[in-house]
């Protein structure tokens, strides 16, 4: 067999670049690592068993507007561990954790990566709002080890204050706040995430974190419905300084609701060309065979380091 010749450039300049970008990060590395391990612990105080789930999938998250990155024979990276951890709180494991890889194709700035890393957990009979002690509980932990003594830091050219109540603000009312149109109006345009995007978000946790609450069922096909509020489901989302860190809801547990909402899903997608993965079969048996009430979180964890940082890029809070 003939090997092709290898090319080799020989450019120094080029190195001493690289090697210069690679040392102008080792001061926020070193701070992404005590987060990390304050994290950790924060998790290993409230009883949470730490897990890996696998990265290379037969079947992806079926999801509207998240595309996963193809793996070759027929599978994909994960863009999220959630259908697994899920698995994983329907056999009985009462509180998970997960921090690692996740990739999701063709998000790329100053803060998306097609390759980033998140931090998933899952409380069996638990429900969103314990979830948001849980965020302030291990949100604070990293505070501390990174900022000791300090509740408020800069981000963004603006003083966030963590310590006391964190905000609340419900989709709808931030709609009526800060959109050129009604939550109703910009669903029936199918406009939500542009409007939300370019109008909302901006406006949201400038002093202190805030919980964006009570999403429309159109755009949250894997949360519980929202007891007493028809077409609203028990989800939120953080935002600190206008930059979105985590979504959480209550689970939703009803598989022939779960079937309609993938339909309604694999639907949209083929409507627009775009693909539409199987059906992860081992986590709609689960559902069939009995799920308990639980709830889960997902915090990009390069976002939150950017924020204990007072980094402007993505790319000053990794290595590579």
């Amino acid at each position: 067999m003939t090997l092709p010749p290898l090319s080799f450039d020989r450019n120094l300049q080029a190195a001493e670049q690289d090697a210069l970008q690679l040392q102008g990060r080792k001061e926020r590395l070193w701070q992404r690592a005590r987060m990390m391990e304050a994290l950790r612990a924060w998790f290993r105080e409230e009883g949470f068993l730490e897990v890996e789930s696998p990265v290379r999938l037969p079947a992806p998250a079926l999801e509207d507007y998240i595309e996963a990155v193809e793996a070759g024979q027929g599978a994909w990276l994960r863009t999220s561990p959630e259908l697994h951890l899920k698995r994983l709180l329907a056999a009985g494991y009462p509180r998970l954790f997960e921090i690692g890889p996740c990739f999701r194709k063709g998000e790329s700035g100053d803060h998306h990566r097609e390759e980033f890393t998140m931090l998933e957990w899952y409380r069996r009979e638990g429900d969103w709002r314990e979830l948001m002690d849980d965020a302030r509980g291990m949100v604070s932990k990293a505070l501390e080890a990174l900022h000791p003594g300090k509740s408020a830091i800069p981000f963004r050219g603006r003083e966030i204050h963590f310590g006391g109540e964190w905000e609340e603000l419900t989709v709808e009312e931030a709609f009526r706040r800060y959109a050129p149109v009604s939550l109703g109006e910009a669903l029936d345009a199918g406009e939500f995430e542009m409007v939300l995007c370019t109008k909302v978000e901006p406006n949201l946790g400038c002093s202190r974190p805030l919980f964006l609450t009570e999403y429309p069922l159109e755009c949250s096909g894997l949360s519980a419905a929202l007891p007493g509020k028809p077409g609203f489901v028990a989800r939120w989302e953080l935002y600190v300084a206008g930059l979105e860190i985590g979504n959480a809801c209550t689970e939703l547990a009803e598989p022939l609701e779960q079937e309609r909402r993938f339909q309604a899903t694999a639907a949209l997608r083929a409507r627009e060309n775009r693909p539409v993965y199987p059906m992860d079969q081992p986590y709609m048996n689960a559902l069939w065979r009995g799920f308990p009430l639980c709830a889960g979180t997902a915090i990009g964890l390069d976002r939150l380091a950017m924020v204990l940082t007072n980094a402007r890029d993505i790319a000053e809070v990794r290595a590579f």
